[in-house]
């Protein structure tokens, strides 16, 4: 049963640490199953509910940058309520299209959803670019937050 469950860790972990990069794996949820397996193959003698509750929120967290990151990023540069949503549709709709999709689908969706509310294609555009830099902001902080995981669940094992 250990080595089950250490393999499944390993697995886990490693397609996680994946998903951070490759759109079609949702790399921070990965990675979390993936650290409660190394936790169970141990009986939780060293890593506790208390740790992985704590794990499990800054998975949640990670996740959740994914999707708010484009929005964000689009509303500090002025974007329209329609725009923030044409973002996150965007990023969404964008998954589906590989690493291309991740990059424009913010973009395109917050261009579009500018332009439903506004004629103004500068203002649009913003929206876009906005919607691109908040993407890659939370690509950053997505994969700060699941090295984080990995950190507190190695000093939590060994120290």
């Amino acid at each position: 049963m250990d080595y089950f469950l250490w393999s499944l860790a390993v697995l886990f972990v490693l397609s996680g640490i994946a998903g951070l990069i490759l759109p079609a794996l949702p790399g921070s949820p990965l990675l979390f199953v993936g650290l409660v397996c190394a936790a169970w193959a141990e009986n939780f003698a060293y890593v506790g509910w208390r740790t992985l509750t704590l794990l499990g929120g800054l998975a949640f967290l990670a996740w959740l940058a994914d999707f708010i990151a484009g929005a964000f990023g689009a509303k500090r540069f002025g974007a329209s309520n329609r725009a923030m949503v044409g973002s996150g549709i965007g990023a969404l709709v964008g998954m589906f299209f590989g690493i291309p999709g991740l990059l424009l689908g913010p973009f395109i969706g917050a261009v579009i959803g500018e332009l439903t509310a506004r004629t103004d294609l500068r203002a649009a555009s913003r929206a876009g670019i906005g919607a691109f830099f908040g993407l890659v902001l939370g690509t950053a902080a997505k994969m700060a937050l699941a090295f984080a995981m990995i950190g507190i669940f190695l000093a939590v094992r060994l120290f």
